[in-house]
């Protein structure tokens, strides 16, 4: 007589995968990473007449020295109407012996190197660039004083081919990485905003209209380097005003850039350049650092209103996490968690959270080591003071204020730097 059989055991519920090792090696697309720690994109006002100079190498090496997986090079215009400020890098024949001698000089610290490429819209300075600024519709830019120009279907044609000549050249330039700027209302991100685009077109109107700009864009990028770097997404979740692009189109737009196949990452960021930049940084608007490096009338302006454009938000760690869980439940793409990451307990958080990456920006300002410490300590806590004082610094050399490195930085621009073509 045969035994009767025990009955199986019901199957265990599976145990949740642990939480990755924020310090140790991964890949982002094709590139193998140190670790999962991004310098992310703060714009170092260290270039000059568009030109790699010895004090922006030593920028960035400062931070690879100091342990970052990688270094993001900011802000690399893809045309010359669209930078930000007159001196910022565009992708010319003479400015690529200097980012290979940047990429070089990364590289032998052990580091990745990123290039932020996009087109600052209606954020662009006209009065730098000698052109009117880029904008979906008519825009009037307090800052600069001035109209942008409707962008033309010739000139949406002009801008998504010179995103893709930036990102081959970032190959040969020797980058890892390339960062596409969909974010804070530069040109892509203000076509995707409602509050900016006015269009009845291909390009305006509805969602999948006001998207279209951002993934030709994406398109043309991922085709011109062919899997041969990295390509990331920076785009907005909240452009921080009334009327603008919001997180309950975010959604979509990040699970249509999954469906493209075009990005290896998404970076989640927010607020406006154009129209409300203090809500991406959260903590204190430093007024008055900001009026004593603007020209005037600006300067004028910032001392009597600047508190209506300069807005102080309360600063908490890890302020950006809250939205961003919402894309990452959303999409399956690695995603880079972005806003006040200070230490690695909130590292630790962003990889349970189920993020790949964590980008640093201010802490690593105040102290470009950090996370090299960190390594050695996990207790080891940030001496920022979410002050923003920095911000306005990146007119004369993005730098933390409370640490004294030295000379500005402006004063060595008009000198021999010996990285510049």
């Amino acid at each position: 007589m045969t035994a009767p059989q025990t009955p199986a055991a019901p199957d265990s519920p599976a145990t949740p995968p642990a939480a990755p090792d924020v310090l140790a090696p991964a890949k982002l697309g094709p590139v193998e990473l140190r670790n999962r720690v991004i310098k992310a994109a703060t714009y170092e006002g260290l270039s000059h007449k568009s030109l790699v100079t010895k004090d922006l190498v030593d920028f960035h090496v400062a931070y690879a020295r100091g342990g970052v997986g990688m270094t993001t090079v900011a802000y690399c215009a893809v045309a010359k109407e669209g930078r930000t400020d007159r001196h910022q890098i565009h992708w010319t024949d003479e400015a690529m012996p200097g980012l290979r001698v940047l990429t070089d000089a990364v590289h032998a610290e052990g580091a990745a190197v990123s290039a932020q490429i996009g087109h600052g819209g209606p954020v662009a300075n006209p009065k730098g660039n000698g052109a009117p600024a880029l904008s979906p519709s008519r825009h009037f830019h307090a800052t600069t004083l001035s109209f942008a120009k409707e962008a033309s279907l010739d000139d949406i044609r002009r801008v998504t081919e010179a995103h893709a000549e930036a990102a081959r050249r970032a190959v040969e330039a020797g980058f890892d990485a390339v960062e596409v700027h969909l974010g804070h209302n530069y040109l892509a991100s203000s076509f995707l905003s409602p509050r900016v685009n006015h269009r009845t077109d291909a390009y305006g109107g509805s969602l999948t209209n006001r998207a279209r700009l951002a993934r030709e864009i994406m398109r043309a990028v991922h085709d011109a380097v062919g899997g041969r770097i990295a390509v990331v997404a920076k785009m907005n979740m909240d452009d921080g005003v009334p009327g603008g692009f919001w997180l309950d189109e975010a959604i979509p737009v990040a699970q249509w850039l999954e469906q493209d196949g075009t990005v290896d990452a998404l970076e989640m960021t927010a607020g406006s350049s154009l129209l409300n930049p203090m809500y991406l940084f959260k903590g204190d608007a430093p007024l008055r650092e900001f009026a004593e490096v603007m020209p005037q009338p600006m300067k004028l302006g910032v001392k009597m209103v600047g508190d209506r454009f300069l807005r102080s938000y309360p600063y908490r760690d890890a302020y950006l996490l809250e939205d961003a869980r919402q894309i990452r439940a959303a999409v399956k793409l690695p995603m880079i968690l972005l806003g006040g990451i200070t230490g690695k307990p909130v590292m630790d958080l962003a990889m349970r959270e189920g993020f790949e990456f964590v980008a640093m920006a201010r802490a690593l300002l105040r102290e470009p080591d950090l996370v090299n410490r960190m390594r050695e300590d996990a207790t080891t806590p940030s001496l920022c003071i979410h002050c923003n004082k920095c911000m306005p610094t990146n007119f004369t050399g993005t730098r933390c204020v409370l640490v004294d490195r030295g000379t500005t930085r402006r004063e060595t621009w008009g000198k021999p730097a010996g990285y510049v073509a």
